[in-house]
């Protein structure tokens, strides 16, 4: 049932796009700056289009990439967290997908300001996972030192949700004031990437420092 779910949703996204064809203008509206002003256009069929195959070539890989997986055992512990993670992610994508059209019909609104709950939330979301994640190729931090000690994952993984969910409360402040969203989502995230980073190392040479100690 869960992988039917995002399957729905791309599907949808594929009508939505065929239906829109006579209501968008010819060049659409497709990028956006941080301040929430156009600065990228598309032709329409492209613009129509592309979100829905983006999305149909993340479906195909979302399935494929499980079969890949050397720990199949540990994929098998935190599948279903996995599965949710589709959900949201594709839910995310066809908001946004919604958003760009209904900009393109001629609606009026910030589009950071829109943006904002459905980042907080993919990031929430995001940092559940990570806590769920076992030692994989696939999904989860994956640095030279997590991947070497199933302790360091697990500690790494740990700190990543933490940040991760401050991160996305931090994320909700762009309801409030859009033309801050860069500080509160850009910012704390290249923070939080560099944090975990070095965390991990640290976490490893602790560890291994421990283990020499002990001969």
């Amino acid at each position: 049932m869960k992988k039917i779910i995002p399957l729905f949703i791309l599907v949808l996204s594929f009508v939505l796009a065929i239906i829109a064809i006579p209501y968008m203008p010819l060049l659409m509206a497709s990028h956006w700056g941080i301040g929430g002003e156009v600065d990228g256009y598309m032709p329409r069929m492209t613009a129509l289009f592309l979100m829905p195959f983006i999305s149909l070539a993340m479906y195909i890989l979302f399935l494929f990439l499980p079969k890949l997986e050397p720990y199949q055992e540990n994929f098998k512990q935190f599948e279903g967290h996995y599965d949710n993670f589709m959900i949201v992610i594709f839910s995310f994508m066809f908001y946004m997908y919604l958003l760009t059209l209904a900009w393109n019909y001629g609606l009026v609104f910030n589009l950071i300001q829109l943006m904002s709950p459905g980042l907080s939330v993919l990031f929430f979301y995001t940092a559940s996972l990570l806590e769920n994640t076992k030692m994989n190729w696939f999904v989860g931090i994956r640095t030279p030192w997590t991947m070497s000690d199933p302790t360091v994952w697990k500690k790494t993984h740990k700190l990543g949700a933490s940040l991760f969910k401050i991160v996305s409360l931090l994320t909700l402040t762009g309801m409030i004031f859009p033309s801050v969203t860069f500080y509160t989502f850009f910012i704390p995230l290249i923070f939080s990437v560099v944090i975990i980073y070095f965390y991990s190392y640290w976490q490893y040479r602790k560890i291994n420092r421990g283990l020499h100690s002990h001969h």
